[in-house]
């Protein structure tokens, strides 16, 4: 929460008004189209300061963030290697989420830790890039609360090396996507989004209590 900003009850929605947790889960949706108008700079910093608080395994903070804007964000958009889709290229800022690997090895196999090698068998699950997810769910939320919208999109997988090239990428590190964000052009969610064409599955189908 911001200084000055509402209690911790609640949100910052653009205007002042406060806007509840449950409001921000329940408006976050992908946004395909936006107007050309900047996002301010404290709105940004605010973006990456909650990117940063996402939780990961023993804190090998295994998370790096690059910010396009203006020319990078032109260059960015001249590769063609993304999967945004034309309309979301109005958007005025983007940010790709890495995931590090290594971190996490290097991490594990510290003393505290009792692992002596970086062996990834011990990992079934590769919790780098289940903790960088959740870092851009926090970059998509605190979108919302900003009264911003945001599309998460994909890289065309040849294409991810032009872009780390591009961009001077350490080796280590994997873009897991990208996120557009910007002031939203879309009353409703595109004809085209698929929460319009596929229907969302019954919590029961998808939610069970002790055993299957």
């Amino acid at each position: 929460m911001r200084a000055g900003g509402p209690p911790d009850t609640g949100f910052r929605l653009s205007g002042g008004l406060a806007l509840e947790f449950q409001d921000v889960v329940r408006r976050r949706r992908m946004v395909r189209r936006f107007t050309d108008e900047p996002v301010a700079e404290d709105i940004v910093r605010r973006i990456l300061r909650n990117a940063v608080r996402g939780p990961s395994a023993g804190f090998s903070q295994g998370q790096a963030f690059l910010v396009l804007r203006g020319e990078d964000l032109a260059r960015f958009w001249a590769l063609g290697v993304d999967w945004a889709g034309e309309p979301a290229r109005t958007a005025p800022l983007v940010i790709v989420p890495f995931a590090v690997k290594d971190a996490y090895l290097d991490r594990y196999a510290r003393p505290d830790k009792g692992w002596t090698d970086r062996d990834e068998a011990h990992w079934p699950v590769p919790y780098w890039y289940i903790d960088t997810g959740m870092a851009a769910m926090l970059i998509l939320q605190t979108a919302v609360d900003e009264g911003l919208g945001a599309l998460l999109f994909g890289f065309d997988p040849p294409g991810v090396a032009r872009f780390a090239a591009e961009f001077g990428v350490p080796a280590d590190h994997e873009p897991i996507g990208a996120i557009a964000i910007g002031h939203g052009d879309e009353p409703a969610p595109a004809k085209q989004a698929s929460s319009r064409s596929v229907a969302r599955r019954p919590d029961a189908d998808v939610i069970h209590f002790g055993q299957w």
